[in-house]
């Protein structure tokens, strides 16, 4: 890992041809502990500044006046004969994204900013980057011993090359941490917090708090969408691995034939189609958290070779002899009563019993009804932000529909509810569609009137198109009447595959 002090004194360029997203981006880096930062609004400027800078990492605008930024990275490449373009590209638009990264650039940051995501993407890019410079510099080192120095150095030459091969493994380890960084990061997460406050789950803070420090193994139980992801990541985050990112695996996502590669790894040539040699997530989350989603999902046949790492820490990649060691952190979750799960033959009583080290139980959505307020207004604020809506008041008649429904998808329930009634209000006030209003109030599911809550918001979306002749922009428009930005309307029109006949 790199020295924290060599990050922050890496050599930063900002291009922007807006001075207020300069001036942002220069008060968020300073205020991270970045000493060397240089900005300037003039795109046909950069290349000569990067000749006699050779910058570490440069935030470059996309959009710009009289030189955009892909020709700006067409000119950086030029000066760059190793190949590696230092560029992390700002863009508000999605189609530029792949574009940029098509054109050289390591990374994106989205506008409207948010500022722990660019903290993080400049952070992980600049360890790679060093990371890369490093290994040139070992690289260049190594060849002028080679050209200078005779057999009486071949020792002190072969200790470079291992120098060199183990820093190439430091930054392969690096990069796979930033793809897998870049992932979790798009994912929607609430950093580690739990929104809440009733009795029962000030009983799962409670238990957070006494397990965090420790290196126990935790066991998360509870039914889907209670957010035992959510109280994974708070566990991590309060713990002393906190520093590198938590790695996870769904258990119930992958095909069985493929756990076993993503847990462990695999060599080149392990297996048909297995091109390249692959670090698994054991290797990734060494000296961090690695968190097994519905573990009760796994294959028996893999349960041994999990007991093994657990117990000694240690494994086999696919197609590979040679034994790696890893201290990794376990926490697991499931919606299944494993000891049933035992009783049938499915899954391992001495892995659970390994697993159940300490259990934390999350409790269902209608245990916590009182919680449903707070977790309304963080949802309404998420997907105002989301949508560019602007819901500000929830009515109490509202809560009170929402308090009286069970939730059987619990907060995952909640969530998809939510983000439905803030597209389809209109006005400053979240409001609930009705035929939505009655199924709540009975408790009936949606499917035995034939339709489900998407069906609902596309009903909805078809109504507004058909009264506006298809119209989406304008004062008289679909999306002025749904209250929607007309780019989120054809968002949601693209999802739901709605399209005039």
């Amino acid at each position: 890992m790199m020295n924290s002090a060599d990050i922050l004194n890496a050599n930063i360029l900002i291009v922007d041809d807006l001075e207020a997203n300069v001036l942002l981006l220069e008060r968020m880096l300073r205020s991270a502990g970045y000493a060397r930062i240089t900005s300037t609004r003039d795109p046909q400027a950069v290349c000569a500044l990067h000749r006699d800078n050779h910058y570490d990492l440069i935030l470059l605008d996309l959009l710009m006046p009289g030189m955009d930024g892909f020709q700006v990275m067409e000119g950086l490449k030029a000066i760059e004969t190793s190949g590696y373009l230092p560029v992390l590209v700002i863009t508000a638009q999605p189609a530029h994204k792949l574009r940029a990264l098509e054109a050289g650039a390591k990374d994106f940051i989205s506008k409207p900013f948010d500022l722990v995501e660019v903290k993080t993407r400049i952070h992980n890019m600049l360890e790679v980057r060093l990371l890369y410079k490093k290994v040139e510099n070992y690289n260049r080192a190594l060849e002028q011993t080679v050209q200078e120095r005779t057999g009486e150095l071949q020792r002190a030459n072969e200790q470079l090359s291992r120098e060199i091969a183990e820093n190439k493994q430091l930054k392969d380890r690096f990069q796979a941490e930033n793809i897998y960084l870049h992932k979790d990061i798009d994912r929607e997460f609430n950093f580690g917090e739990i929104i809440g406050r009733s009795n029962t789950l000030e009983q799962v803070f409670l238990k957070v708090e006494q397990v965090a420090p420790q290196d126990a193994t935790v066991l998360l139980l509870g039914e889907t969408g209670t957010g035992k992801g959510v109280v994974a990541r708070s566990i991590h985050s309060r713990s002393s691995r906190k520093d590198r990112p938590m790695i996870t695996v769904n258990c119930s996502a992958l095909p069985a034939n493929l756990i076993e590669s993503e847990l462990f790894g695999r060599e080149k040539g392990a297996f048909t189609g297995s091109h390249e040699r692959q670090m698994g997530r054991f290797e990734l989350a060494d000296n961090s958290t690695l968190f097994l989603d519905e573990i009760g999902e796994m294959p028996m046949e893999l349960q041994t070779k999990l007991l093994r790492v657990i117990q000694d820490g240690e494994f086999e990649r696919l197609g590979g002899p040679k034994t790696i060691k890893v201290n990794v952190r376990i926490i697991a979750s499931t919606n299944r009563k494993l000891e049933e799960e035992i009783r049938k033959g499915r899954f391992r009583e001495d892995l659970f019993y390994r697993l159940n080290v300490f259990p934390i139980t999350i409790p269902p959505l209608r245990q916590r009804k009182e919680d449903i307020p707070l977790l309304v207004d963080f949802f309404v604020a998420k997907f105002n932000k989301k949508t560019g809506m602007k819901i500000e008041t929830v009515s109490k008649n509202t809560l009170n529909v929402l308090q009286g429904y069970d939730w059987p998808g619990n907060v995952r329930e909640l969530e998809s509810i939510v983000e439905r009634a803030v597209i389809t209000s209109q006005g400053t006030g979240l409001q609930i569609l009705d035929r939505l209003v009655n199924s709540l109030k009975t408790g009936e599911q949606e499917a035995q009137d034939g339709k489900g809550l998407a069906e609902l918001e596309r009903d909805h979306i078809l109504q507004a198109l058909e009264k506006t002749g298809w119209r989406i922009e304008g004062k008289k428009g679909a999306a002025a009447m749904l209250g929607l930005n007309p780019s989120t309307l054809r968002s949601r029109m693209k999802k739901d595959g709605i399209r005039r006949s």
